[in-house]
């Protein structure tokens, strides 16, 4: 069959030119899409590949199988299944609110310590609601410190010294967890346009002391490109008995109501003015001061809270991508990993990752771990060892659970809005990877038959637009849908008559 020119590989024609031909299956790669890289600039040694049935057989498709490439967020395949698989689906992060000495007459005599064990789900909200219990305890006022007790890492503050990711500090995927990471450390806030015309700003994180006002300048446009104009907000200290200005600034759209989170405040400071805001809304009285330090083992618990159980958390990772997830639960698993407790939670961790692979027969040659979420320039892993981690993924006792946390095609996740129209739309489960140089695919793909088939694809191309290259991998996806892989010595033939 003669395929028809392709006249740019962002039209959907792409698609139709790629499933509209038949190629051989000892090629590395089907002549269309060779072509459509061709004709796109892109050349051949930018693009991982492998297309293999989920059951017996060889590979249909391995073009740079071996090669180690920057996966993006396809990397949390990796992390997320290692941690169903070492810490079990019922694993759950944990905070506690100890007291380091009695409750007389409603007063604390003593420090209160909060102490981090990776609860992923430690909301204001979660909280307030462990400062309600200390108030049902008798708790009214206290006159210690406020201890944060980050040790359940090491070391306990990773964020320390780390320059941001990609010069965006503020950014919520940029957030460096810690052991004791409330809500984020994100101060949250809405903004809208009232019926003056007059840009508004809501704080909906109750912050001691801290007043969010603006300097932006509203603008026609779009809503959906909102953060365009967005430039980090300014944090202005307080003077003496003033409150701390955040104040933000940019342009903002005309018709534009969002809620927007942002991380300019040091955790430790912004902990303190959290605590402070709902312990006073509560009723409570604290005149101490906060600092980093230990629980003493005879401190007495006054309040616990859980995250929810892992199974449910890689569906929170996988589907949004969530990159401060993925980093803890990284760090989880270093935790309880065998190891020396000085021993950095993340080495320890980088050798649970490797020995699993090892254990399932995966090579880890080329393998290189820096935070577990793809969230990083250094990171690589090659298709092939993505390939042997959804084949370990979908043999695994966790299988449902693993396979669930997975985007579908044109339904959730990051894949709601890709995928809408051809054979994979519904079908695919897919983990996507996405940096500035880096778009990458990773999952299952039904065939025109019905039969599940492996797709690993992962683009490294710094001159090519992510969008370009984005959709040359939805192409391929729907490449994939669109052909009978009868038999594994037989060369596919594309869907038609």
């Amino acid at each position: 069959m003669r395929c028809p020119p392709l006249l740019s590989p962002l039209l959907f024609a792409a698609a139709v030119a790629l499933v509209a031909c038949a190629f051989d299956a000892r090629a590395e790669l089907p002549p269309p899409l060779a072509r459509l890289l061709t004709e796109a600039g892109v050349p051949d040694d930018a693009l991982g590949l492998v297309v293999a049935p989920v059951g017996a057989g060889p590979r249909h498709v391995a073009h740079q199988a071996d090669r180690p490439l920057q996966p993006g967020s396809a990397m949390k395949l990796v992390t997320t299944l290692v941690g169903l698989e070492q810490l079990g689906p019922a694993w759950r992060g944990s905070t506690r609110l100890l007291a380091t000495g009695p409750i007389v007459d409603g007063v604390l005599k003593g420090d209160l310590v909060l102490q981090g064990g990776a609860d992923m789900d430690l909301s204001q909200q979660a909280l307030q609601a462990m400062l309600q219990r200390a108030r049902h305890r008798g708790l009214q006022d206290w006159r210690g410190n406020l201890v944060l007790d980050r040790s359940a890492f090491q070391p306990p503050r990773l964020d320390l010294g780390q320059p941001p990711f990609d010069d965006a500090p503020e950014a919520g995927y940029n957030v460096i967890p810690d052991a004791l990471l409330v809500n984020d450390n994100l101060l949250r806030v809405d903004v809208f346009v009232d019926e003056q015309r007059g840009l508004q700003v809501l704080p909906l994180t109750p912050l001691a002391g801290v007043r969010v006002t603006h300097e932006m300048t509203l603008v026609e446009g779009d809503c959906s490109r909102w953060d365009e104009g967005w430039k980090t907000p300014e944090l202005r200290p307080p003077r003496p008995g003033r409150q701390m200005d955040v104040v933000l600034r940019g342009t903002w759209p005309a018709r534009c109501d969002r809620s927007v989170a942002f991380n300019v405040i040091e955790r430790n400071d912004y902990i303190a003015r959290l605590v402070r805001g709902l312990w006073a809304g509560l009723g409570g009285r604290w005149r101490g001061g906060v600092r980093e330090g230990s629980a003493p083992a005879d401190a007495r618990l006054l309040a616990e809270h859980g995250s929810r159980p892992l199974a449910e958390l890689v569906r929170a990772i996988n589907k949004p991508s969530d990159n401060t997830l993925t980093r803890t639960l990284l760090l989880a698993i270093g935790r309880a990993a065998p190891g020396e407790a000085a021993e950095p939670t993340l080495q320890r961790a980088e050798r649970a990752l490797r020995g699993w692979l090892r254990g399932h027969g995966i090579d880890d040659t080329g393998f290189v771990l820096d935070n577990g979420s793809g969230l990083s320039r250094s990171e690589r892993v090659t298709p092939a060892q993505l390939e042997g981690v959804l084949r370990a993924g979908l043999a695994s006792r966790w299988a449902p659970e693993f396979v669930a946390s997975l985007p579908i095609a044109g339904i959730d996740g990051t894949l709601r809005n890709r995928l809408k129209d051809g054979p994979a739309a519904g079908a695919a489960r897919m983990k996507t990877g996405s940096l500035r140089n880096v778009v990458a695919l990773a999952g299952t793909v039904p065939d025109a038959t019905g039969q599940p088939q492996i797709v690993v694809a992962m683009f490294n191309q710094d001159r090519l637009p992510a969008r370009q290259m984005r959709a040359l991998v939805d192409a391929l996806v729907d490449w994939v849908g669109r052909t009978r892989f009868e038999a594994a010595a037989a060369a596919p033939r594309a869907a038609g008559p």
